[in-house]
């Protein structure tokens, strides 16, 4: 993860409990958190603190975002809607794997019902240090974009 210096994080009061165990992995590998909460398990709308996160990789000021919420589905749906975010749903390792190399996701999104919270910090790390492949993969994730 060495060439991943800022990331930043949402989540939703599904996504909670497993958000500050990424944002600690993270901080113990010298990565900048920028955490958009939310910071309870009180009910709260994903869009509220996923909209924040995939601004501020659309914009370029973080190198990746990590969203939660209980399906995935949601939070990768909002973060999906804003231009140069390409939001992955993962939860399996090859499926994170493979969201980096063959699609250059730029956001990881997290069903925290549907895996461990050990899973979802390795899910992190792998997602932060798989390179883009490039090469033929370059081609198609340059048409995903509409207009």
């Amino acid at each position: 993860m060495e060439k991943v210096n800022k990331v930043a994080i949402g989540c939703d009061h599904a996504g909670f409990p497993y958000k500050d165990s990424i944002k600690q992995m993270l901080e113990e590998q010298g990565v900048e958190v920028l955490d958009f909460g939310t910071d309870s398990p009180d009910s709260v709308d994903y869009p509220d603190f996923v909209h924040p996160v995939a601004e501020k990789v659309e914009k370029g000021e973080v190198d990746f975002g990590i969203i939660l919420c209980g399906s995935g589905n949601g939070a990768n749906m909002t973060a999906n809607k804003h231009q140069g975010v390409r939001s992955a749903l993962c939860w399996s390792l090859e499926i994170t794997e493979l969201a980096r190399q063959h699609n250059n996701a730029n956001i990881l999104s997290l069903p925290v019902r549907f895996i461990s919270e050990p899973q979802a910090v390795q899910y992190a790390k792998v997602f932060l240090s798989t390179e883009f492949e490039g090469g033929r993969h370059e081609r198609r994730i340059n048409k995903i974009p509409c207009g």
